[in-house]
Protein backbone atom coordinates (compact mmCIF):
# COMPACT_ATOMS: atom_id res chain seq x y z
CA UNK A 1 0.00 0.00 0.00
CA UNK A 2 1.41 3.01 -0.91
CA UNK A 3 2.19 5.50 1.80
CA UNK A 4 3.49 8.73 0.47
CA UNK A 5 4.47 11.19 2.85
CA UNK A 6 2.23 14.78 2.26
CA UNK A 7 4.82 17.05 2.76
CA UNK A 8 8.29 17.55 1.40
CA UNK A 9 9.98 18.59 4.47
CA UNK A 10 9.12 19.05 8.15
CA UNK A 11 10.02 23.00 7.58
CA UNK A 12 7.37 23.11 4.53
CA UNK A 13 4.43 21.39 6.72
CA UNK A 14 5.06 23.85 9.10
CA UNK A 15 5.20 26.98 6.61
CA UNK A 16 1.47 25.46 5.11
CA UNK A 17 -0.21 24.91 8.82
CA UNK A 18 0.98 28.37 9.80
CA UNK A 19 -1.04 29.95 7.37
CA UNK A 20 -3.65 27.27 7.32
CA UNK A 21 -3.98 28.83 11.30
CA UNK A 22 -3.89 32.39 10.11
CA UNK A 23 -6.89 31.82 7.84
CA UNK A 24 -9.11 30.07 10.24
CA UNK A 25 -8.34 33.44 12.47
CA UNK A 26 -10.68 35.15 10.36
CA UNK A 27 -12.75 32.20 10.38
CA UNK A 28 -16.11 34.44 9.70
CA UNK A 29 -18.55 31.92 12.15
CA UNK A 30 -18.07 30.49 15.72
CA UNK A 31 -16.35 27.11 14.87
CA UNK A 32 -14.98 24.03 16.31
CA UNK A 33 -12.09 22.26 15.81
CA UNK A 34 -12.72 18.47 15.83
CA UNK A 35 -9.61 15.57 15.54
CA UNK A 36 -11.26 12.26 15.37
CA UNK A 37 -9.39 8.88 15.55
CA UNK A 38 -10.17 6.17 12.41
CA UNK A 39 -8.61 2.92 11.28
CA UNK A 40 -6.67 5.42 8.90
CA UNK A 41 -5.77 7.29 11.51
CA UNK A 42 -6.61 11.14 12.52
CA UNK A 43 -9.03 13.31 10.40
CA UNK A 44 -9.14 16.99 11.36
CA UNK A 45 -12.63 18.52 10.95
CA UNK A 46 -14.00 22.39 11.41
CA UNK A 47 -17.28 22.17 12.21
CA UNK A 48 -19.94 24.97 11.98
CA UNK A 49 -23.43 25.80 12.50
CA UNK A 50 -25.97 24.32 15.19
CA UNK A 51 -26.61 20.31 16.29
CA UNK A 52 -30.12 20.88 15.24
CA UNK A 53 -29.61 21.59 12.08
CA UNK A 54 -28.88 18.70 9.15
CA UNK A 55 -25.73 17.80 8.55
CA UNK A 56 -23.70 18.59 5.48
CA UNK A 57 -20.22 17.82 4.42
CA UNK A 58 -17.57 19.49 2.62
CA UNK A 59 -15.07 17.62 0.79
CA UNK A 60 -11.99 19.82 -0.48
CA UNK A 61 -10.17 18.81 -3.77
CA UNK A 62 -5.86 17.41 -3.79
CA UNK A 63 -3.53 20.05 -2.79
CA UNK A 64 -6.02 21.62 -0.97
CA UNK A 65 -7.96 21.48 3.06
CA UNK A 66 -10.52 22.55 4.41
CA UNK A 67 -9.83 26.33 4.98
CA UNK A 68 -10.98 26.37 1.08
CA UNK A 69 -14.14 27.40 2.14
CA UNK A 70 -13.94 30.20 4.24
CA UNK A 71 -15.92 32.36 1.78
CA UNK A 72 -18.46 29.92 1.78
CA UNK A 73 -18.97 27.77 4.73
CA UNK A 74 -20.94 30.90 6.88
CA UNK A 75 -23.58 30.90 4.32
CA UNK A 76 -23.86 27.16 4.57
CA UNK A 77 -23.99 27.03 8.61
CA UNK A 78 -27.01 29.09 8.36
CA UNK A 79 -29.35 26.21 7.48
CA UNK A 80 -27.06 22.93 7.89
CA UNK A 81 -24.70 21.87 10.63
CA UNK A 82 -21.34 21.72 8.63
CA UNK A 83 -18.31 19.42 8.72
CA UNK A 84 -15.73 20.71 6.65
CA UNK A 85 -13.07 17.27 6.32
CA UNK A 86 -9.52 17.18 5.91
CA UNK A 87 -8.98 14.61 3.37
CA UNK A 88 -6.12 11.98 4.68
CA UNK A 89 -2.82 12.57 2.73
CA UNK A 90 -3.74 15.92 1.49
CA UNK A 91 -1.44 18.77 3.25
CA UNK A 92 -4.25 19.26 5.37
CA UNK A 93 -4.40 18.81 9.59
CA UNK A 94 -5.63 15.02 8.96
CA UNK A 95 -3.33 11.99 8.71
CA UNK A 96 -0.54 12.75 6.46
CA UNK A 97 -0.94 9.39 4.25
CA UNK A 98 -1.41 9.26 0.87
CA UNK A 99 -3.38 6.13 0.86
CA UNK A 100 -4.09 4.65 -2.62
CA UNK A 101 -7.54 5.83 -4.68
CA UNK A 102 -8.26 2.67 -6.74
CA UNK A 103 -10.02 0.25 -3.89
CA UNK A 104 -12.73 1.37 -1.24
CA UNK A 105 -9.56 3.40 0.96
CA UNK A 106 -11.14 6.50 0.93
CA UNK A 107 -14.98 5.37 1.02
CA UNK A 108 -14.55 2.72 4.06
CA UNK A 109 -12.63 6.01 5.75
CA UNK A 110 -15.63 8.59 5.46
CA UNK A 111 -18.02 6.14 6.06
CA UNK A 112 -16.08 5.83 9.48
CA UNK A 113 -16.38 9.21 9.91
CA UNK A 114 -19.59 9.81 9.39
CA UNK A 115 -20.23 6.86 11.71
CA UNK A 116 -18.11 8.44 14.89
CA UNK A 117 -20.27 11.83 14.13
CA UNK A 118 -22.89 9.64 14.72
CA UNK A 119 -24.95 11.21 11.69
CA UNK A 120 -27.28 9.12 9.95
CA UNK A 121 -28.06 10.66 6.79
CA UNK A 122 -25.81 13.90 5.47
CA UNK A 123 -25.96 15.77 1.87
CA UNK A 124 -22.33 16.23 0.91
CA UNK A 125 -20.66 19.47 -1.02
CA UNK A 126 -17.60 18.35 -3.07
CA UNK A 127 -15.35 19.82 -5.21
CA UNK A 128 -12.33 17.45 -7.93
CA UNK A 129 -11.03 14.64 -5.58
CA UNK A 130 -13.56 15.68 -3.07
CA UNK A 131 -16.07 15.06 -5.74
CA UNK A 132 -15.32 12.16 -6.02
CA UNK A 133 -15.03 10.53 -3.05
CA UNK A 134 -18.62 12.03 -2.18
CA UNK A 135 -19.85 10.13 -5.72
CA UNK A 136 -18.08 6.60 -4.79
CA UNK A 137 -19.27 6.95 -1.13
CA UNK A 138 -22.86 8.35 -2.01
CA UNK A 139 -22.78 5.06 -4.60
CA UNK A 140 -21.82 2.20 -2.24
CA UNK A 141 -24.12 3.86 0.62
CA UNK A 142 -26.76 5.55 -0.84
CA UNK A 143 -29.10 5.19 2.35
CA UNK A 144 -26.79 7.60 3.95
CA UNK A 145 -26.62 10.24 1.50
CA UNK A 146 -29.29 13.00 1.12
CA UNK A 147 -28.24 15.06 -1.76
CA UNK A 148 -25.01 15.66 -3.63
CA UNK A 149 -23.47 18.79 -5.07
CA UNK A 150 -20.36 18.38 -7.51
CA UNK A 151 -18.14 20.83 -8.18
CA UNK A 152 -15.88 19.37 -11.33
CA UNK A 153 -16.03 15.68 -10.72
CA UNK A 154 -13.04 14.09 -11.03
CA UNK A 155 -13.53 9.94 -12.13
CA UNK A 156 -17.03 10.63 -14.11
CA UNK A 157 -14.96 12.28 -17.76
CA UNK A 158 -11.38 11.57 -18.31
CA UNK A 159 -8.23 13.26 -16.99
CA UNK A 160 -6.22 15.32 -19.47
CA UNK A 161 -3.10 13.91 -19.12
CA UNK A 162 -1.64 15.94 -21.88
CA UNK A 163 -1.77 19.29 -19.05
CA UNK A 164 0.61 17.00 -16.98
CA UNK A 165 3.15 16.93 -19.41
CA UNK A 166 2.17 20.41 -20.14
CA UNK A 167 2.64 21.41 -16.51
CA UNK A 168 5.23 19.34 -15.54
CA UNK A 169 8.37 21.47 -16.95
CA UNK A 170 6.58 24.72 -14.99
CA UNK A 171 7.11 22.79 -11.74
CA UNK A 172 11.00 23.91 -12.68
CA UNK A 173 10.53 27.14 -12.99
CA UNK A 174 10.15 27.86 -9.41
CA UNK A 175 7.02 30.88 -8.05
CA UNK A 176 6.71 31.95 -12.18
CA UNK A 177 5.75 28.39 -13.36
CA UNK A 178 3.57 27.31 -10.09
CA UNK A 179 1.68 30.92 -11.04
CA UNK A 180 1.71 30.32 -14.54
CA UNK A 181 -0.13 26.75 -13.46
CA UNK A 182 -2.28 28.42 -10.94
CA UNK A 183 -3.61 30.39 -13.95
CA UNK A 184 -3.98 27.95 -16.25
CA UNK A 185 -5.97 25.86 -13.38
CA UNK A 186 -8.10 28.56 -12.59
CA UNK A 187 -9.13 29.34 -16.33
CA UNK A 188 -8.92 33.09 -16.08
CA UNK A 189 -10.53 33.47 -13.10
CA UNK A 190 -10.03 36.25 -10.80
CA UNK A 191 -9.01 34.44 -7.13
CA UNK A 192 -8.46 36.33 -4.14
CA UNK A 193 -4.78 37.09 -3.53
CA UNK A 194 -4.63 35.65 -0.27
CA UNK A 195 -5.72 32.16 -1.84
CA UNK A 196 -3.40 31.97 -4.64
CA UNK A 197 -0.57 32.71 -2.68
CA UNK A 198 -1.94 29.77 -0.18
CA UNK A 199 -2.48 27.82 -3.55
CA UNK A 200 2.19 28.42 -4.27
CA UNK A 201 3.01 28.16 -0.72
CA UNK A 202 1.13 24.08 -0.87
CA UNK A 203 2.66 23.55 -4.37
CA UNK A 204 6.22 24.09 -3.55
CA UNK A 205 5.95 21.84 -0.56
CA UNK A 206 3.50 19.12 -1.02
CA UNK A 207 3.61 15.74 -2.45
CA UNK A 208 1.41 16.07 -5.66
CA UNK A 209 -0.42 13.03 -6.44
CA UNK A 210 0.39 10.99 -9.40
CA UNK A 211 -1.93 8.09 -9.48
CA UNK A 212 -4.64 8.57 -12.11
CA UNK A 213 -8.54 8.79 -10.56
CA UNK A 214 -10.26 5.87 -10.99
CA UNK A 215 -13.22 6.02 -13.75
CA UNK A 216 -16.70 5.16 -12.47
CA UNK A 217 -18.49 2.38 -14.19
CA UNK A 218 -21.81 3.28 -15.66
CA UNK A 219 -23.28 0.53 -12.91
CA UNK A 220 -21.60 2.25 -10.23
CA UNK A 221 -23.09 5.93 -11.33
CA UNK A 222 -26.17 4.56 -11.73
CA UNK A 223 -26.61 4.10 -7.34
CA UNK A 224 -26.87 8.04 -7.37
CA UNK A 225 -30.58 7.93 -7.12
CA UNK A 226 -30.36 11.06 -4.42
CA UNK A 227 -30.60 14.71 -5.81
CA UNK A 228 -27.13 15.57 -7.51
CA UNK A 229 -26.24 19.14 -8.33
CA UNK A 230 -23.33 19.39 -10.83
CA UNK A 231 -20.99 22.12 -12.05
CA UNK A 232 -18.29 21.72 -14.78
CA UNK A 233 -15.87 24.39 -16.14
CA UNK A 234 -15.70 24.32 -19.91
CA UNK A 235 -12.18 25.47 -19.62
CA UNK A 236 -11.12 22.61 -17.30
CA UNK A 237 -7.50 21.50 -17.78
CA UNK A 238 -7.14 18.88 -15.79
CA UNK A 239 -10.82 17.37 -16.92
CA UNK A 240 -12.83 16.66 -19.91
CA UNK A 241 -15.99 18.73 -18.86
CA UNK A 242 -18.00 17.77 -21.69
CA UNK A 243 -17.67 14.22 -21.26
CA UNK A 244 -18.46 14.72 -17.66
CA UNK A 245 -21.66 16.10 -18.60
CA UNK A 246 -22.66 13.89 -21.36
CA UNK A 247 -22.29 11.01 -19.09
CA UNK A 248 -24.31 12.12 -15.96
CA UNK A 249 -27.30 13.51 -18.04
CA UNK A 250 -27.38 9.65 -20.10
CA UNK A 251 -26.99 8.10 -16.88
CA UNK A 252 -28.49 10.37 -14.18
CA UNK A 253 -31.68 12.35 -16.25
CA UNK A 254 -32.68 13.29 -12.69
CA UNK A 255 -29.23 15.06 -12.03
CA UNK A 256 -28.83 19.55 -12.78
CA UNK A 257 -25.97 19.13 -14.68
CA UNK A 258 -24.33 22.65 -15.24
CA UNK A 259 -21.09 23.75 -17.91
CA UNK A 260 -20.40 27.03 -16.73
CA UNK A 261 -18.84 28.87 -19.72
CA UNK A 262 -15.42 31.02 -19.15
CA UNK A 263 -14.59 28.89 -15.86
CA UNK A 264 -11.85 26.30 -15.73
CA UNK A 265 -11.22 23.99 -12.81
CA UNK A 266 -11.56 26.01 -9.97
CA UNK A 267 -15.27 26.91 -9.69
CA UNK A 268 -16.12 29.77 -7.04
CA UNK A 269 -19.26 32.05 -6.43
CA UNK A 270 -21.55 29.29 -6.57
CA UNK A 271 -23.32 29.37 -3.14
CA UNK A 272 -26.51 30.63 -3.88
CA UNK A 273 -26.94 28.50 -6.60
CA UNK A 274 -25.87 25.37 -3.83
CA UNK A 275 -28.24 26.41 -1.37
CA UNK A 276 -30.99 26.95 -3.68
CA UNK A 277 -30.39 23.31 -4.46
CA UNK A 278 -30.28 21.99 -0.88
CA UNK A 279 -32.99 24.02 0.26
CA UNK A 280 -35.54 23.35 -2.50
CA UNK A 281 -35.33 20.10 -4.16
CA UNK A 282 -38.07 18.33 -5.35
CA UNK A 283 -39.06 14.77 -4.94
CA UNK A 284 -35.69 12.58 -5.21
CA UNK A 285 -35.27 9.66 -8.20
CA UNK A 286 -36.53 6.55 -8.28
Amino acid sequence: MNHKPVFKSSQGRSEVLKVYDTILDKWLVPYEEMNINTSYGKTFIIKCGENSLPPLILLHGTSSNSVMWIDDIAEYSKYYCVYAIDIPGEPGKSEEKQYPLKGSTYFDWLNEVITVLQLKKVSFIGISLGAWMAAGFSSIYPQKADKLVLLCPSGIGSQRISFMFKALPLTLLGEWGFGKITRLVNGGQVIPKEALDYTKLIAKHFNLRTEPVPIYMDEELRQLRMPILLYAGDKDVLLNSKETIKRISGLLPHANVNLLTGYGHVLINLKREIIDFLLNQPIPYI
